[in-house]
């Protein structure tokens, strides 16, 4: 089999992009709490003592969007200006304006006479979803590890053990594989912010001997070769909005799947279910992970595509690599009679109208316990159908 090299990068909750998404999907979170029917569509943008709150919602809700970004970059760790950013003098503006009725008529059912009553689609577009049994969340090894990595980093910085560690940080994981199964880890990037006062040999020795080898043990893919480079410009002191500008949706691939897998163009936070470039690949991925946990392929890539205001993807695509043991037309079959891919229907699946996307926006959306698309309650009736 064919040896190659396979890198996927994470990016911490004090990165300034994530800290935008986090600030957007709590927007979100805060309007569905209230007013489940709420229409978001929130952009936040960061900057050196800047965050600036906009967007087109309509909703009943009200939000006090000065509170909510003051408490989620005090929570993130950003509360002293030699961080990047001081919570409590930072300004805050608040930009957000209701959505147009043009797009809103489509999605609630008032658009096009064939369409009437039916929710339709928020936009046009298409998603992609992913799955793989490399890994026991059924994630590509590469974008898990670096996930674990910088999670493994923020307990740390939070619970003092590591306190010179500030919150913007990035990490990289490069993996060999034979074919489609990873066989060692071939390289480590951490870069992480720190405060002016330590020492880079601390740096280094803390990092890969408290944080990444402690994470990687249990993989089995650490070896001699492996090599480790930590903070490589020797510095990382600014940091946060004031190192680099923060926006809301410019990390879609560590949101995702690391690269492992295609992508369908289209950032997550900050939007309502009604926007099927986010409900859309939560479903893909839904579908994706039970046809793999079913036993059907060892990976698995799943395209539904949109128009706005249809209540129906355009398209549904099965890609298992080379890997399925079944046809993929009857895997097709299966799917489109067991899986709702409408708009509405997605909705109604996944349960996606109750505030859960905060959580979402840290450290993937992909491959993490509790949320309705990581469940694997269809393969009983994957198998049935298929096996029929």
């Amino acid at each position: 089999m064919d040896k190659y090299l396979f890198t996927s990068e994470s990016v911490s909750e004090g990165h300034p992009d994530k800290l935008c998404d986090q600030i957007s999907d709590a927007v979100l979170d805060e309007c569905l709490r209230q007013d489940s029917n709420s229409h978001v569509a929130c952009e936040t943008f960061a900057s050196n003592a800047l965050v600036l709150v906009g967007g087109e919602i309509t909703t009943e809700a009200y939000v006090d969007v000065q509170k909510l970004v003051h408490d989620i970059c005090e929570n993130v760790g950003y509360t002293d200006a030699a961080a990047g950013l001081d919570c409590d003098s930072m300004a805050i503006l608040n930009m957000i304006h209701t959505q147009s009725p043009d797009i809103n008529q489509g999605v609630v059912g008032n658009g096009l006479r064939e369409f009437e009553g039916l929710q339709g689609a928020g936009d046009q577009g298409l998603v992609f979803g992913f799955a793989c049994s490399e890994t026991s969340e059924y994630m590509p090894t590469p974008i898990s590890l670096a996930h674990k990595i910088l999670q493994k980093a923020s307990k740390m910085r939070k619970n003092g053990e590591l306190p010179y560690l500030r919150p913007d940080s990035k990490s990289q994981v490069t993996v060999e594989y034979e074919g489609h199964k990873p066989v060692r880890i071939d390289t480590v990037v951490v870069s992480h912010q720190h405060s002016e006062d330590v020492q880079y040999e601390e740096i280094k020795h803390d990092i890969v001997e408290k944080i990444v080898k402690p994470v990687l043990a249990d993989t089995n893919l650490l070896d001699e070769k492996t090599k480790f480079y930590i903070n490589p410009t020797g510095r990382f002191v600014i940091g946060g909005p004031a190192g680099d500008t923060g926006l809301t949706g410019r990390k879609i691939i560590a949101d995702t799947y690391g690269g492992m897998g295609r992508h369908g163009g289209g950032a997550f936070s900050g939007k309502d279910p009604s926007k099927v470039d986010r409900s859309a690949a939560y479903m893909a991925r839904y579908i994706a992970k039970n046809i793999v946990a079913a036993g059907f392929a060892e990976r698995c890539e799943i395209q539904l595509s949109y128009a706005i205001g249809v209540p129906y993807p355009i398209s549904v695509m099965i890609d298992t690599f080379g890997t399925g043991v079944v046809e993929t037309a009857r895997l097709e079959k299966a799917v489109k009679e067991i899986f709702d891919c409408s708009p509405g229907g997605i909705i109604k699946t996944l349960d996606l109208k109750k505030p859960i996307y905060r959580n979402t926006s840290v450290y993937g959306h992909f491959g993490k316990d509790g949320f309705p698309w990581e469940k694997t309650d269809k393969v009983d009736a994957l198998k049935s159908l298929v096996k029929s």
